[in-house]
């Protein structure tokens, strides 16, 4: 019996933080579906007595939200595309190609992730004001053109390669770009289906760089859509609900699409490590 209970307690505590973790989610889409008022009643309700989609209705046809979706979803799968891409290269070259100074410029690049991303913004933004991209799309996709973060992941992850793999390929006649197509894209897979998840859902939710660099309403991402609505419609809990289930839904249905390879990156990981 204590056995039993030694199983079940973890188990327990597992599903009571998973719970934890849910309600407050699963209230907010219940609360996007209630009829207006309805939310803001003490104590709130748990259910909608009325099922009504008019705040989704209001967000895309009124507030015009679904420009700053697709916005929002631009910049993000080409900000993801981006990091993969350079990443991938990046991260390959630093754990298998031999190249003069390659540690020391590993090691700077290191060091480049302590600093704040908030410190660079006013030189970064000074330096696309000069080039003529401030208040552009490509001036939102310039901080995710490269990610030091995913070079590091991904070359933590490469070296697991095998050389002898790689030295069979050249002696075979395959050059660098076909090796790095047919052989390194397929092993690097799961970690970058993982630094994908992670660049997404950054790039999705970044509200402060895309509110810096962006004066144009029509140019703007979703969270800095939804943030200049709360002044006006702050009393709107159902609206704003409604508007989190949106910024929220994208970012879970990746996770969806990328889980299995996603699980596979992360547990490859804890076993090197």
């Amino acid at each position: 019996m204590r056995a039993r209970l030694t199983r079940l307690l973890p188990n327990a505590l597992l599903i009571a933080g998973a719970a934890l973790t849910v309600a407050p989610l699963l209230w907010m889409l219940s609360a996007s579906l209630m009829p207006s008022g309805e939310a803001n009643t003490s104590p709130p309700p748990l259910l909608p007595s009325r099922v009504t989609f008019e705040h989704y209705v209001e967000l895309f046809s009124h507030l015009n939200l679904a420009r700053a979706f697709a916005n929002s979803l631009l910049v993000s799968v080409l900000g993801t595309l981006c990091v993969l891409t350079t990443s991938s290269m990046a991260g390959y070259a630093f754990a298998k190609l031999r190249f003069p100074g390659r540690e020391g410029l590993f090691r700077l690049l290191l060091t480049a992730m302590l600093v704040p991303a908030q410190v660079g913004m006013l030189p970064l933004f000074l330096m696309l004001k000069a080039m003529g991209l401030v208040n552009s799309y490509a001036g939102v996709l310039v901080p995710w053109l490269a990610s030091v973060f995913g070079i590091f992941l991904v070359r933590q992850y490469a070296q697991a390669i095998p050389d002898d793999l790689l030295n069979s390929a050249r002696l075979e006649g395959a050059g660098e770009g076909r090796i790095y197509r047919s052989i390194v894209l397929p092993n690097l897979a799961p970690v970058l289906a993982t630094l994908a998840v992670f660049v997404f859902m950054s790039s999705w939710n970044d509200f402060l760089w895309p509110l810096v660099v962006l004066s144009d309403e029509r140019h703007h991402t979703l969270p800095v859509a939804l943030a200049s609505l709360v002044g006006e419609h702050v009393q709107d809990t159902e609206l704003m609900m409604a508007g989190a289930v949106v910024t929220v839904l994208p970012v879970l249905l990746v996770f969806i699409v990328l889980q299995r390879w996603y699980i596979r990156g992360v547990m490859a990981g804890s076993v090197k490590g």
